[in-house]
């Protein structure tokens, strides 16, 4: 799976997003890569679907879809468990890719 991570210059965000992705993979234990596409101009953003930096998508289709018809060069925000963030946490991204791949979730092992 190629999952593409989409951000334009200047995001304060898109780093942060793009380890955190690579950490999701990593953990999932995918056979996934990552291209990171910069957005540059308006025009790009509309050809991209682009929902803002930074944006996560498959085959062309965002891992959080909202429906709107204008698309700019813009941050993004995720509603993560502790609050609003530029970025996803590692597990809301596992889950993702769980939902992509059509995995289970993981189940750790109890100690004791």
């Amino acid at each position: 799976m190629k999952i593409n991570l989409l951000y334009f210059d200047g995001c304060p965000s898109w780093q942060q997003a793009l380890t955190n992705l690579k950490t999701a993979i990593t953990e999932e234990k995918l056979d996934a890569s990552v291209q990171l596409i910069k957005v540059t101009t308006g025009q790009e953003a509309v050809d991209h679907r682009f929902l803002g930096s930074p944006s996560f998508q498959v085959e062309g289709v965002d891992f959080w879809p909202t429906h709107q018809d204008r698309f700019s060069m813009s941050c993004r925000v995720y509603a993560t468990p502790n609050g609003l963030k530029g970025w996803p946490s590692v597990e809301m991204l596992r889950q993702k890719l769980r939902d992509k791949y059509g995995l289970e979730e993981s189940v750790m092992p109890q100690a004791g």
